[in-house]
Parts: C-alpha cells; structure tokens; sequence
C-alpha cells in the first residue's frame, strides 16, 4: 500500500489501484455527510479532481492520485458516506482506476515514511 500528502491511500489489486483516504485524513473531516464520486469510464489525469467529499466541518477536494481510467465506483457511499468515518481503510475505498503509467504509484510514500509524516 502507498500513502500520498494529500491523505490518499493506494492498495494494488491486480491490474488496478483501489484509491482512498487514511485514517487521519477522517477523523481531520470530521462526521462526512456528503460524498460524490466520479462516473465509471472517466478518464482523469494526475492531480485531476475526481471525488468531492463535505464533512461537517469542510469540504474536500480528492485529487486523482494516478493517470488513467475509473473502472469501478463503491456506490454505496453515496448512500451511506459516515461508512468513511467508520471504516476509510477498508470497505470505504472511493474508486478503483486502471492506471495508464503504473509506474507513478514509484512517487508515493509507504506507510511507515506516512506515519512519519501525519507525526
């Protein structure tokens, strides 16, 4: 697993990249109340904003962490986005995405060099 600055977490699964935010990155939300995700079959670039997410207290921008396609959306969230809260590690991923230059998960942190960071 790979951790970006922005609170992004990164899991490889197969060809894909299961993309989304840490534990810290929650609980600095606070209770989310609102999250849209992007449309299967987009196309996003790096540092494109792809998901939007209001908690109580902001509104956050998350940024696409890799070039390439969204395969996959976890629909559920839209229903249920406090599941962020309770479980952004695991079950509340945002979005799957095939990448078109893998290469650039190389660019990102592990996950003792993040907890370093969030320290």
């Amino acid at each position: 697993m790979k951790y970006t600055e922005e609170h992004e977490w990164l899991r490889p699964e197969d060809d894909l990249i299961v993309v989304g935010i840490t534990e810290h990155a929650a609980e600095q939300l606070g209770d989310i109340v609102f999250v849209e995700l992007p449309e299967v079959g987009t196309e996003v670039t790096k540092d494109e904003e792809c998901v939007v997410i209001e908690s109580v207290k902001a509104a956050s921008d998350i940024l696409a962490p890799l070039d390439g396609e969204i395969v996959e959306v976890n629909d559920m969230l839209v229903e249920n986005p406090g599941k962020i809260n309770d479980d952004p590690m695991g079950d509340a991923w945002f979005f799957k995405i095939k990448p078109s230059e893998p290469e650039q998960m190389d660019e990102y942190m592990d996950e003792a060099v993040y907890n370093k960071m969030i320290s």
